[in-house]
């Protein structure tokens, strides 16, 4: 998506070339085969996990931090691995995304028209700031120090990096539609008038 952004900002007349239906399916099958890879990553790690301590997570939902917790064996090499595959993803993708923006911002700084401006910016900052909650809590989530974990701190974070982004990603990007805006504004409008 910040390349997709990137290419019709930055090299609008190149677009149709640039992201040709070749290099869109080059993009999905790379974002899909490293997402399973990811997961075979985390399948085969807690399967080949002993765990002794019963099979009750604090958890809504299976995270490898939990499972570590529940393991008999020492693990440390595997949470180490673990843990540097998932930054590698995750930074890699963080900071493609922030050079794309930042590509981008310094190409509509050079525009003399506002509305472009406008656009460009609110095409951006939505994706970086979604993406910065997700990054943030994630590193929060892993590397914060035993010593203040707790099963509602870490419940709140593992929403807040696995609910939040996905809940909020079709929100944000919805209210770049003109139609919704204005069908917003007119349910906004109605309910304020109820309530006068």
């Amino acid at each position: 998506m910040a390349y997709d952004r990137f290419v019709a900002i930055c090299r609008p007349l190149h677009y149709g070339t640039l992201m040709g239906r070749r290099a869109c399916v080059k993009m999905a099958a790379a974002a899909w085969a490293s997402g399973f890879l990811y997961a075979l990553l985390h399948t085969a790690n807690t399967f080949s996990i002993p765990l002794c301590q019963g099979n009750v997570l604090e958890q809504f939902f299976c995270e490898i931090t939990q499972l570590l917790k529940l393991s008999c064996s020492h693990s440390y090499l595997r949470e180490v691995g673990v843990i540097l595959v998932s930054f590698g993803l995750a930074f890699g993708c963080f900071i493609f995304i922030v050079l794309s923006c930042v590509q981008i911002f310094t190409a509509v700084l050079r525009m003399p028209f506002e509305q472009g401006r406008q656009k460009a910016f609110s095409m951006c900052l939505p994706h970086l700031a979604v993406v910065s909650l997700f990054v943030s809590t994630v590193v929060f989530a892993y590397l914060k120090p035993p010593s203040i974990s707790s099963p509602v701190l870490d419940l709140v974070v593992a929403v807040l990096y696995a609910v939040v982004p996905p809940a909020v990603n079709p929100l944000i990007y919805s209210l770049r539609n003109k139609e919704l805006k204005d069908a917003l504004r007119k349910l906004v409008q109605r309910i304020q008038c109820q309530h006068q």
